[in-house]
């Protein structure tokens, strides 16, 4: 079998062209695929292009097998793919994802560098979800742990929970993030920053996503600490996002769309052997 490697900033996906082989694969192959001791290693899998008329969709896989409604990094490396493989040869175009539509254009020839909008953010329970009554999820109480924590729960097509800290670490998204992901005020499972505010156009975040664990750098995750930050009233519209894999651009506008902008490294393609093939049932 044949995978392309790209990253997005220490965030690594394989992209399984779903036209040249067009079968998929189930939950247990995808978790034995992206195991980095026993498979290939990946944060996720990205399979497509599927093409509905026009419309050009994306399925994107967690490393656990679960599927992801959405990925800020999984759009940015899927787009370059395309433009690698020639399947979007124009400087714009929309992608499609269980998580809504984004449009996405090419800032550089090679599609390395690109600005996406991402969609609309709500910070509704019901939209989260959340348990309780219907509310706005901003600066809120919540206890993990037994600790009180003030949280603020973003949905930009899949689901945050942003914990405003002054001090934040791997370590601390590691131990919180395993009981913030699975927490039963969320019961559909949920993504996790700690967030630090730097000054009005910098924030620094670690990440802690659903399906994955800790990750250097997430898309999805850069625009919803944004978001919540921008809701707090602690920083202004444009944005520059730190994490441990590096920074991206984020701008909110008044309408709640969300735009960022990013770059994409490829690694390289990987052929499987037949003997890994047969052995986790490819074959």
């Amino acid at each position: 079998m044949r995978f392309e490697r790209y990253h997005g900033l220490g965030n690594d996906y394989l992209v399984w062209d779903s036209n040249q082989w067009n079968w998929m694969p189930n939950e247990k192959q995808i978790e034995l695929i992206c195991n980095r001791n026993f498979g290939l290693g990946s944060d996720g899998i990205l399979y497509g292009p599927i093409f509905d008329g026009k419309e050009i969709k994306v399925r994107i896989f967690n490393p656990d097998g679960s599927e992801a409604e959405k990925s800020g990094n999984g759009v940015r490396i899927f787009s370059k793919f395309l433009k690698d493989f020639k399947y979007v040869e124009s400087s714009s175009y929309e992608l499609s994802t269980i998580g809504g539509k984004v449009r996405v254009d090419y800032l550089s020839s090679d599609g390395s560098l690109m600005k996406v909008l991402m969609g609309k953010t709500t910070c509704n329970s019901k939209e989260i979800p959340a348990t309780g009554p219907e509310r706005d999820i901003i600066d809120e109480t919540m206890f993990f742990d037994g600790e009180a924590y003030q949280v603020t729960c973003v949905n930009i097509g899949n689901p945050h929970c942003v914990i405003l800290m002054d001090d934040i670490s791997k370590d601390k998204a590691v131990q919180l993030g395993k009981v913030v992901e699975t927490s039963k005020n969320f019961p559909q499972r949920i993504n996790m920053q700690l967030l630090k505010i730097i000054d009005r156009n910098n924030i620094q975040i670690e990440i802690y996503e659903r399906g994955a664990g800790y990750t250097l750098a997430s898309g999805s995750s850069s625009c919803a600490a944004a978001t919540a930050a921008f809701r707090l009233g602690l920083v202004n519209e444009k944005i520059t996002v730190h994490m441990p894999g590096g920074n991206l651009a984020v701008e909110i506008k008044s309408d709640s769309s969300v735009y960022m902008t990013g770059t994409v490294n490829r690694i390289g393609t990987i052929i499987t052997s037949t003997e890994f093939d047969d052995s986790i049932g490819l074959i």
